[in-house]
């Protein structure tokens, strides 16, 4: 199979990287531009779900761009930073207290919505990473299980989210020590599940999910965590 390398990056199969057929021949359908739009943190057990919405600028095609799970963390940071500066991005999170509120699907649904309407331009279309197309969209939309693999769009998306939220938990590690989010980002890796048995949830922790409620059965999350989440996805999109 031909690879293809970057100077940061170890070499990609061609096959997995995705190229902007799909979102053109979604765009003639529409007659206008198409956004993309994917999520970061359905999965873990701290931290918001962060969404993102890009529209791509044909005119400054991105090399080498791939679901960002398959991307090192140094190729991942500096395509995020080619996106934010030349293509059009939106974020939008939702804060534990929303998860636990109205369950990870819903609140990740409705912060895709969010991300697509606060977009500087209106796209004609959205085309989204996953099974389901956010409802309330001024806009036709489609949804392609493995997108984020396949559209370049989407693609950009996932990197956006994904930079934005190890960002965000890293951030917050500072304010919550103990747990290691600087290292896990909130998923449910040894090191975190230690930390829980010893330290106990923190207001960042999804109350509603599995581990935390068997954890502390009675807990709830923080009025004043969820403002703080909510905030800071608001700060990074304005420096960014």
């Amino acid at each position: 199979m031909a690879r293809r390398s970057t100077p940061d990056s170890p070499a990609l199969p061609l096959a997995f990287v995705c190229d902007r057929r799909i979102e053109a021949d979604f765009a003639a359908r529409r007659d206008g531009l198409v956004a993309g739009v994917d999520e970061a943190g359905r999965g873990p057990w701290a931290g918001p779900v962060v969404c993102a919405a890009v529209i791509l600028d044909p005119a400054h095609p991105l090399d080498g761009l791939d679901d960002s799970k398959k991307l090192p963390a140094a190729r991942r940071e500096a395509l995020f930073d080619e996106i934010c500066a030349r293509h059009t991005v939106a974020i939008a999170s939702a804060s534990p207290a929303t998860i636990d509120r109205i369950n990870i699907r819903a609140a990740t649904l409705a912060a895709m919505a969010r991300a697509v309407s606060a977009l500087a331009v209106r796209p004609a279309g959205v085309l989204v990473d996953g099974k389901d197309v956010p409802p309330g969209l001024a806009c036709p939309g489609e949804a392609l299980i493995q997108g984020d693999g396949r559209v370049a769009a989407i693609a950009a998306a996932s990197i956006v989210a994904k930079v934005t939220r190890d960002r965000m938990m890293r951030r917050m590690a500072a304010v919550w020590p103990g747990y290691g989010f600087e290292a896990h980002v909130g998923y449910g890796t040894a090191q975190h599940q230690a930390a829980l048995a010893k330290l106990g949830p923190c207001p960042l922790h999804r109350m509603t999910f599995r581990p935390i409620r068997e954890l502390v059965p009675s807990a709830a999350a923080s009025p004043a965590a969820a403002h703080f989440l909510e905030t800071l996805t608001d700060e990074f999109a304005a420096a960014e």
